[in-house]
């Protein structure tokens, strides 16, 4: 059986021909693939950060206004200030640490729910929605890289400072914590 293969003519099963006048040989029955594995010092400074991370609180890396929905981990534009005119929409970008992995299966999940509360200088709540946003997902290994990212909009606020309080909740370990973000509607003089 002869396979074709970027670059190359053909895979036989059992040879592969590399360069010009080199082979390497290859065992035809399949074996467990060989790799480096991590270093003493990476893989005990790993099992420490599990320990740590299953026994910390809730917490952030990063809690931030920014110009548009992120794409990714650490891929969003910070916003230079907090100040929004009454009808734009305001995105935050969120890291979470700390929150709970569960396994099943060979399968590594994790549950984050976010509510908001819209406050205005003495603390009233002007709005807010418990269950506004979940975040889910599983993978083959567990994931400590995690962003979120949310967008809103409170039409018809007069010009004036606000808090924006998330309430996020991580469904997997019962962990909680709020985070408080201050911002400005500008009224259209001061635009």
């Amino acid at each position: 059986m002869q396979i074709g293969v970027m670059g190359f003519t053909k895979l036989s099963l059992g040879m592969l021909i590399v360069a010009a006048g080199t082979t390497v040989s290859m065992a035809a029955d399949t074996a467990a693939p060989s790799f480096p594995k991590p270093a003493a010092p990476l893989s005990d400074a790993t099992t420490a950060l599990v320990k740590t991370w299953a026994s910390a609180p809730l917490g952030f890396t990063k809690a931030l206004f920014v110009k548009g929905p992120a794409s990714g981990f650490g891929q969003y534009e910070p916003r230079a200030a907090s100040a929004f005119s009454a009808d734009e929409v305001m995105h935050v970008y969120v890291e979470p640490v700390a929150f709970g992995l569960s396994e099943a299966e060979g399968t590594y999940s994790y549950a984050l729910s976010a509510g908001f509360r819209l406050l205005n200088p003495t603390g009233q709540v002007l709005a807010e929605n418990t269950d506004f946003a979940r975040f889910e997902n599983e993978a083959r290994s567990p994931r400590r890289e995690l962003s979120t990212s949310m967008s809103f909009q409170f039409s018809g606020l007069p010009g004036g400072e606000y808090t924006l309080a998330l309430d996020i909740t991580d469904q997997v370990s019962e962990k909680s914590a709020e985070i408080l973000l201050p911002f400005a509607i500008t009224s259209e003089d001061q635009q």
